[in-house]
Parts: C-alpha cells; structure tokens; sequence
C-alpha cells in the first residue's frame, strides 16, 4: 500500500500534538479524504479490515471454547448423576491462570517480535492444539491419574492452559498492530468497531455456541468430535487470514533480544511513570473492568428477587448492557472525534455513576431495570473507547506490547477481586449501598481522569490544549 505524504491536517483534532507514527513514512495509512470522519475511512482500509475480520473469527473460536470443553466433560468423563460444577470450575481455573501470571511478560516480548508474526502464529498453535485435543483424549481414554481423575481430562486442562497462554500473546499484539494500520485520527472508529465486535462476542457467544456445535454435529456427523473442528478450524482460518494483513513495522529482531527481559519490564513500568495521560486512562479502565465485573455477580442478585425473572435468567441483564455498550460503540465511533477525550470520559463516567445510583432503586421492576442496564452499557462505551484510544495514541510504538500485556495482566487480576468481594459486600451491606458505591467509585474515577488529562493538556510542554 503506498504511504500518503507527510501530513498533519490542521483541521483534525488530534489526541496529542505531533506524534513519530504520524511522521513516519514507512508507515501504512488509511487513504480518506483528510475531512471523513466517523466508520467510512475505517471501512477504507482495507488492512484494519483484515485484522478485524481475523478478530472475529478469533473471537468466536474464545466463546465456543468453553462450550466445547463442558460438552466434552459431559460426554466423556462426567458420571451419571455427579455435578458438572467441578469440572468446570477447573477448566475455568486453567484459563484464568495464564491471565494473571503471563500478560506483563508476553507484552514484552511481544515488543521483540513482528505483530503479524505473533497474530498468526498464535492462532495457528491455538487451532494447532485444539484440533490435537480428540486425539490425545483417545490416546489417554481408560487411564486415571490422581485419584481417579481421567487423563483424558488432564489433557484438555493441558490444552485449555495452551491457548490461554497464546491468547495472552495474541491480545496485545492485536492492540499494538490497530496504530500501526490506522491513522491517528481515525484511532477513535476503529477501537468502537472492535469494540462492538467484542461486545456482540459476549453478547451472543455462549448462545450461540451450542447450537453452532450442534449444527456441526449436524453437518459432520459421521465425524467424532465435530467441535474441535468448529473451534480449532476458526483459529486456523483466523491465522490464515491474518496472514493476508500488510503491516510496515521496524522491528529489529536480533536487536531487541539482546536487552534483558527485566529492562524491558522496567522500560515499560516507566512509560506509566513518565506519561500520567496513559496511566490515568489504565487506571480508569481498571476502575471500569472491576465495576463490571461486580455488575455480573449482582445482576445473578437481581434477577432473584425481581419477579419476572429467575436467578438463572440472569444473563437478560446482561445482555441489555452488552446492547448498550453495543450501540454507544458504534455512536462514539462515529461522532466522538467531535470531541476531545477526556470530555468523553467524564460524560460516561458521569452516565455510568448515575445509571448504578438509578439501578438500586429499581432492581424489582424488570423494564426500568433494562431501561437502565442498557444506559449503562451505552455510558460505559463513551469510557473505555476514548481511554483505550489514548493508551493506544500515547504510548510509543516500540513500547506498546508492553503495555497492553500489563493492561491485560492488570484487568485479569482486578477482575478477580470484584468476583470474590461482591456477593460478600452484597450481602452484608444490601445491593442497593454497593451499587451506590460503586457508582461513587467510577465518578471519582472518571474526575480524577479529567482532571490530569486538562492538567497535562495545559502544561508548556503540551502540543494539544485540545486534548
């Protein structure tokens, strides 16, 4: 693709002054008008639309897993009348687990690597292992180990560790490449239409996994393990397709192995330290992961004591966030370069302090309840798009991949924390104080953001009074 000549529109507001991918001459770029705005250069691009399409079916391949693996405990080592429950909570455990030990560490060497090379590899390993799973499960059937536990079983704990771990090397590559590909000021596009796709993942995933395995066992039924093939085959066809992708990146291999991996971690420690804009969006991105994840536990809560609902039909609520997040994507990809980030983010901060306080005084009434859940995926949007906009602008392109690995590795481990303390905190102070007080929490957040982006923007060693 030919480069464009080396311009910065003045009339582009942009998220920070002058910046070296802008300036960059072997760098790929969109080819809009300089006046587009919204999805249409987005859609332009032909390399972002790779990398999307490759997301999708990456995507995909993440939702089904898990659906795959519960079919298979079921069918091959569940006994008649025994709980599921522990064989999932285990499954479950193997994919947590290289989330929290590896993300840091996988950015830092994704850093030493071509982004393409790591996007393809690790999808192609993944189907790689996934497609291996139905032969090492009937290598291994009829033998026990640990007490009776089927080895078969251990196998795919093996497997599932497998592709957690790649994924751990896929996810910021995956961020890192979107700079490359997309002009700076299309950034904004771009992160709502990953966005939306990543929402609609969640969204309609774990439905859709079953009956797109039973379709397969439909269409493959003379063929054992029909899923593996389903999820396996949308890695590989993933890796495949990102193989079309054409990324100009200035990587010297040889040279960035020779720095030790502890420098790196320092290094990337220190672009937070030195760049408070990038670390106040992390933080607020944190803040915003922890009260969603607080979110899920209390939805399974309202739904109990809601009466139209039952607590199983929790994933309603759910889904009405997903919606709203959905469609706020989408709005903020198309009308959020209009305005400068930080101004985003204190609007959705505000709309998502003030859906939470509004969720506590309806969670028995099932339409003002959706009604609210659905603003609050909606303001939730007009949060995360702009702060991952900003870590993706403002950090520079040799340092990305560790920072989005410590962004990983740092929303892994805050998940965590909400999962365990919600229904504690639920339970002795009610719902409606948590979700108060989680409402408190993303206000202050989002004030705080605020308040360090208009400081930093005004400083004399800003070239964006915008920002």
């Amino acid at each position: 693709m030919t480069p464009l000549p080396d311009t910065n529109p003045v009339d582009v507001p942009e998220i920070d002054g002058d910046h070296p991918d802008d300036r960059n001459p072997d760098r790929p770029h969109d080819h809009p008008e300089n006046g587009e705005r919204g999805f249409l250069p987005v859609f332009k691009n032909k390399n972002f639309l790779t990398l999307w399409g490759g997301q999708v079916f990456s995507q995909i391949a993440d939702k089904v897993y898990l659906v795959m693996a519960i079919a298979l405990v079921a069918n091959q080592f569940q006994a008649e009348g025994q709980s599921i429950s522990g064989w999932v909570s285990a499954i479950t455990i193997a994919f947590t687990i290289p989330a929290v030990l590896f993300g840091f560490i996988a950015g830092v060497l994704v850093d030493r690597w071509h982004k393409k090379d790591v996007l393809v590899t690790t999808n192609i390993l993944r189907g790689g292992f996934v497609l291996l799973l139905p032969i090492l499960v009937w290598l291994s059937e009829g033998r026990t180990l640990f007490d009776g536990i089927p080895l078969g079983f251990i196998m795919l704990l093996g497997v599932t560790l497998l592709v957690s771990t790649l994924t751990q090397f896929f996810a910021p590559a995956e961020q890192a490449a979107i700079p490359l590909l997309v002009q700076r000021q299309h950034l904004l596009s771009a992160n709502s239409l990953y966005t939306t796709t990543m929402m609609a993942s969640v969204i309609i995933g774990f439905a859709v996994g079953e009956p797109v395995l039973a379709f397969a066992n439909q269409l493959l039924g003379h063929l054992n393990y029909s899923e593996e093939i389903v999820v396996g085959g949308s890695y590989v066809l993933s890796g495949i397709l990102l193989l079309l992708m054409q990324v100009r990146e200035k990587v010297d291999v040889k040279e960035r192995a020779k720095t030790k991996v502890w420098e790196d971690l320092k290094t990337g420690l220190a672009v937070l330290r030195d760049k408070p804009r990038v670390r106040s969006a992390l933080i607020q991105l944190i803040i915003l992961f922890c009260a969603f994840a607080a979110l899920a536990v209390l939805a399974v809560r309202v739904a109990e004591i809601m009466p139209e609902l039952r607590a199983e039909q929790f994933g309603f609520l759910l889904a009405a966030n997903g919606v709203g997040m959905a469609v706020g994507a989408a709005i903020v990809g198309q009308i959020g370069s209009n305005f400068v980030p930080r101004r985003l983010n204190l609007y959705g901060s505000i709309g998502v302090a003030l859906c939470l306080a509004s969720l506590s005084f309806y969670t028995s009434q099932l339409i003002p309840c959706l009604i609210v859940i659905t603003l609050l995926g909606f303001s939730a949007a007009w949060v995360g798009i702009p702060m991952q906009t900003i870590i993706q602008a403002e950090t520079p392109e040799e340092q990305r991949g560790k920072v989005f690995g410590l962004q990983n590795n740092a929303v892994n481990i805050a998940l965590t924390l909400p999962l365990a303390l919600a229904s504690i905190a639920e339970a002795q102070f009610g719902l409606g104080p948590v979700l108060q007080s989680l409402g408190v929490i993303v206000a202050l957040g989002g004030l705080i953001t605020w308040y360090i982006a208009d400081k930093s923007s005004r400083s004399p060693q800003s070239n964006s009074p915008r920002w």
